[in-house]
């Protein structure tokens, strides 16, 4: 596609210009199909994502990732640290499923799906159009001394970006602490919950910094993913891609002309007219191929077809496509690197859905005190265990209690028989296993343990009682 001298771009990055200085982008305000599509999907992924801590499922938040307490909610299911492995399965999943998209659409989740690009390209940059204008009105100001008109804009600007980003950074909030936390912060006034509210401050801070400075910079030096694509991505990739072979012909790319005959000249479709550079928000030539900034957010694809259509040429010479489609007009193929990951999907999430359906509301665990033996209480033998009681639900269970299952007994708590677990919360204690000597067939018996609320069995779980070795 490219000859080696044309390879000098991807020795820097289209934010930084010849002297190694920041370059500030002002992309081309962009409209078309894609754009449109682009919109509606934004609007509905940003709707879930301020819903998604506020709304609750048996009275579990939606989502939540507390790492402060351990405690995560994922679609309304909570999680403990005792439940760490189906974390890191629902992690492992994810993963699975970003790196077989990845494969299949390119780095189609950065510009349709990811948060960064959908605030940024959606909500800020919308409102920089509005109140900075388009591309040359974005740069003329940039450019301008401070007068009048430049201080009014930035600091309504600047204003408005502020308050967007204490909006954002009160859900993003809801997410780490719940969205409680968060209404007890308010109601009660950020003396109270200083530190929600520092913490509160600091997220306004970097998402203000994020979206009026950092910007496009995030996702070519902070996120990991977009180094990712260059490892995931291959020639059977669907990608934005630059028709070259269309677009170049055998004399290259040259200026519109309407004298001329492209079909006779040889010269390729693409009229190098700029505009798929100048509406990149990346800052990048799409007709270099595939880059790392490239977010596939289909702004040069909107562009370039709108060009198409004033020219009289047919469109698409910018569109979804493989390389291999590109170069060797070969149809894309489930191949078999895409098949593998699509298994290794189905496998997590078959493993994953079994897991979560053999989990239970309450866990228990019981076991033998360490270094404590067996004692006799006449024809009874007796051993002493800790019990530890896990209430994973938002209800309390009022009326604890140990019996034993398939084993003639009796357990004694120390303290209340009967006791309560609160909603979230933990249990502790110790308890005594008496079994009648004639009843255990050998020095070490497996036991089970139902828990129970009242007389609903909540939970069981197994452990080991200890007798003599030998018996009359």
């Amino acid at each position: 596609m490219s000859n080696l001298p044309d390879e000098a771009f991807r020795n820097t990055i289209g934010t930084i210009d010849e002297s190694g200085k920041r370059k500030f982008i002002f992309p081309k305000k962009p409209s078309g199909k894609f754009y449109d599509y682009r919109k509606w999907v934004s609007y509905v992924l940003l709707a879930i994502l301020i819903a998604n801590p506020f709304i609750k499922v048996n009275g579990n938040q939606f989502m939540m990732f507390n790492v402060m307490e351990r405690r995560f909610n994922i679609f309304g299911f909570p999680f403990w640290p005792q439940d760490f492995y189906l974390f890191v399965i629902s992690l492992l999943v994810g993963i699975v499923f970003i790196i077989l998209f990845t494969v299949v659409f390119g780095r189609i989740f950065c510009g349709w799906i990811c948060p960064q690009t959908i605030f940024l390209e959606m909500v800020f940059r919308r409102i920089e159009y509005w109140i900075d204008g388009d591309r040359g009105a974005q740069s003329r100001l940039a450019k301008q001394e401070w007068n009048a008109e430049k201080i009014r804009k930035r600091l309504i600007k600047w204003t408005i970006f502020f308050l967007i980003s204490f909006v954002i950074a009160n859900v993003f909030l809801a997410y780490l602490v719940g969205s409680d936390a968060l209404f007890l912060m308010v109601e009660q006034g950020p003396i109270q919950e200083a530190s929600n509210f520092i913490a509160l401050l600091i997220f306004t801070g970097v998402f203000y910094f994020v979206f009026v400075w950092f910007r496009e910079q995030v996702c070519i030096i902070a996120c990991p993913y977009g180094r990712l694509q260059g490892v995931l991505l291959d020639n059977k990739s669907i990608n934005v891609a630059y028709d070259f072979v269309r677009g170049e012909k055998e004399a290259g790319r040259a200026k519109f002309s309407k004298k001329e005959d492209r079909a006779t000249t040889g010269k390729g479709d693409c009229i190098d007219c700029h505009q798929c550079v100048h509406v990149c928000p990346m800052g990048i030539d799409i007709r270099n191929g595939t880059q790392l900034e490239c977010t596939n957010c289909t702004a040069c694809i909107d562009e370039c077809d709108t060009i198409m259509e004033n020219v009289g040429l047919p469109n698409g010479l910018i569109r979804y496509a493989t390389e291999d489609e590109i170069a060797r007009n070969e149809p894309f193929k489930f191949t078999a690197r895409m098949k593998g990951y699509t298994a290794v999907l189905l496998i997590l999430m078959s493993v994953f859905v079994g897991m979560l359906f053999l989990r239970t509301d309450v866990q228990a665990i019981i076991l033998r005190l360490p270094g404590q033996l067996f004692q006799h209480k006449g024809d009874q033998i007796s051993n002493v265990y800790t019990y530890k009681i896990v209430n994973k639900t938002v209800k309390d269970y009022n009326d604890i209690h140990f019996e034993l299952i398939d084993q003639k007994g009796n357990i004694r708590n120390v303290g209340k028989t009967h006791f309560k677990v609160k909603k979230e919360g933990i249990s502790q204690g110790t308890l005594f296993i008496e079994i009648d000597q004639v009843l255990l067939e050998s020095d070490k018996t497996k036991v089970k343990i139902g828990i129970y609320n009242g007389e609903e069995l909540l939970e069981t779980t197994t452990t080991n009682f200890l007798g003599p070795r030998s018996f009359n």
